[in-house]
């Protein structure tokens, strides 16, 4: 399982690419890395180095301290319980496996729609 640090870090770069309009292979490209190298910092399951977070700020234009903005210490950390229960349950493992496998947001869209359709949970 991931790092909740290595987690964060990853769920801000994403944020800052995509508030910068860069897709995940142009950020890529930039700091000399694949797309899906990219993909699984991002996700935080690869670990980021210290001097590829370095060239990934750089690329965006913003101080590495923003990959930490919000990250909370151990001593005042409570677990997400979304993430609990995933982590608890191996059928929500598999759906989120399946949903961290697709390659675009829309797929991901229509995955999302798809359920929402077939539990009747749709807006």
């Amino acid at each position: 399982m991931a790092h909740p640090v290595d987690e964060h870090v990853g769920a801000q770069i994403r944020a800052v690419r995509k508030a910068a309009g860069l897709s995940q292979e142009a950020l890529a490209r930039q700091v000399g890395i694949s797309f899906q190298q990219l993909q699984k910092y991002e996700r935080g399951s690869n670990r980021v180095s210290a001097s590829k977070l370095f060239d990934i700020t750089q690329a965006l234009s913003v101080e590495i301290s923003v990959m930490f903005e919000g990250l909370r210490s151990d001593a005042s950390r409570t677990e997400n319980p979304i993430l609990a229960r995933i982590s608890a349950d191996e059928d929500l493992r598999r759906l989120f496996a399946v949903y961290e496998a697709l390659s675009t947001d829309d797929e991901r869209r229509r995955l999302v729609r798809a359920f929402e359709v077939f539990t009747g949970t749709g807006r």
